[in-house]
């Protein structure tokens, strides 16, 4: 496994380039030896054919030394053969016989190891500079050939970046060039995208029109029991099935509202104006803080200015919830809310709502944010809700390019952090 993974950080235009240059000079080292061997069997073959004729002049150089010679060596016994092989090295000596022969043969073997020195030196000093060479074009080609791959996976990488799920789709690579592998690649790409986005796209629209139909016989139906409910023949049965009907048209109205900000929310947002987050949290504080007090919860804030831009009903909505949903979400007793505004070192807006509260397990937090998603250990109070509000907070952050982060608190409770861009 740890080979694998090891090789796997190795991007592919490096193997590539590898691959290329173990092959140049797999194919070099091949041709080498091919050139050594053919070598070596020229020169056996003519190996003969050398001395012979090295023998031929050096006997013809020293003919007149052999006729001076001949008289004195007829008395010395030597026989007309030897008389015959002489040979002058470069020094100026005579060599003549046997040992004539076998200098002939030490300066061809001499011969030999300095043509196959220079052949294996040479040649392989020629074939990793080529090497070398080849290796370096290969990365410019592997590179050439790689980049509509990059162009794939950076736009790619910005969509799975997108705040929301479909806020970067409408995207596409639309890769020019001829039609190969990687033409293909893009074309199915960007189809995949066009079908999610039209999709997506499809999604809002039906949660926002059904929510819009909804909410006309919601409004006719409180309508219809609040004029049974105020007759003066209606029974005290009569008026509390009325309270009970319109506590869940509320709720239902809440739910269909929490659909249709949700789905506005998934926008981008195109006007922006500046807006204070400090004094945004401030409004909400005093919005709820007669809930807070029913609930036996404190609200504590701190609000220094937070400047940003964008829709200001929107961000107004985005610090209720979070206040709001801190107030439901908390202890029985000497409960507490505390809410931050300020300004980041990297110059971002942030707020920031923590609260005591029931512990939460770190991997239920990401579930926290999905669209009627709740803990199962969650107060009966948070009946009210329609399990909308944190998923309304994260489309409003994401829509204004912001960001939401959550983490559990060791003593329980949440702390929800909100970062925007400042104010330009």
């Amino acid at each position: 496994m740890r080979p694998a993974r090891r090789l796997a950080r190795i991007s592919l235009r490096t193997r590539l380039t590898l691959v290329f240059g173990l092959l140049f000079l797999l194919a070099g080292i091949v041709l080498l030896g091919t050139t050594y061997g053919l070598f070596q069997q020229q020169l056996r073959s003519g190996g003969t054919k050398f001395v012979s004729m090295l023998g031929k002049d050096i006997r013809e150089a020293g003919e007149k030394e052999q006729r001076t010679a001949d008289e004195g060596d007829e008395g010395e016994g030597k026989s007309p053969s030897d008389r015959r092989r002489y040979a002058i090295t470069p020094e100026g000596d005579v060599l003549t016989g046997a040992t004539a022969d076998r200098w002939i043969k030490a300066q061809q073997a001499r011969v030999d190891d300095a043509a196959t020195t220079s052949l294996l030196a040479q040649g392989g000093i020629a074939l990793l500079v080529v090497g070398g060479a080849a290796t370096g074009f290969g990365w410019l080609v592997a590179g050439r050939v790689l980049a509509p791959l990059h162009r794939v996976t950076d736009t790619a990488r910005r969509i799975a970046a997108a705040p929301a799920a479909d806020r970067g789709l409408h995207e596409r690579i639309a890769l020019n060039g001829p039609v190969d592998e990687v033409k293909e690649l893009a074309d199915t790409f960007d189809t995949m995208v066009e079908r999610l986005d039209r999709s997506f796209d499809g999604q809002r629209r039906f949660v926002a029109n059904a929510s819009h139909e909804l909410r006309t016989p919601l409004t006719l139906g409180r309508a219809l029991v609040e004029v049974a409910m105020h007759r003066r023949t209606a029974s005290e049965d009569v008026k509390q099935l009325g309270e009970n009907l319109l506590e869940i048209n509320s709720r239902h109205e809440r739910l269909i509202s929490g659909l249709l900000l949700l789905a506005d929310s998934e926008n981008a947002i195109t006007e922006r104006h500046p807006v204070d987050l400090a004094d945004v949290a401030v409004h909400v504080v005093a919005q709820v803080a007669g809930q807070a007090r029913a609930a036996g919860v404190a609200v504590r804030s701190t609000t220094d200015e937070a400047p940003t831009a964008g829709a200001a009903l929107l961000l107004e909505r985005l610090v209720h919830n979070l206040v709001e949903n801190a107030v439901r979400h908390n202890v029985e007793q000497d409960g507490w809310v505390e809410v931050v505004t300020g300004v980041r070192p990297d110059g971002r807006a942030e707020l920031r709502v923590a609260n005591s509260g029931p512990a939460v397990p770190p991997y239920e937090i990401p579930r926290l944010f999905e669209p009627f998603r709740r803990l199962d250990a969650d107060r009966v109070a948070s009946a009210k809700g329609a399990g909308l509000g944190l998923s309304i907070v994260r489309s409003i952050a994401g829509a204004h390019e912001g960001e939401v982060q959550a983490e559990a608190r060791a003593e329980g409770g949440l702390a929800v952090t909100v970062m925007l861009p400042g104010a330009v």
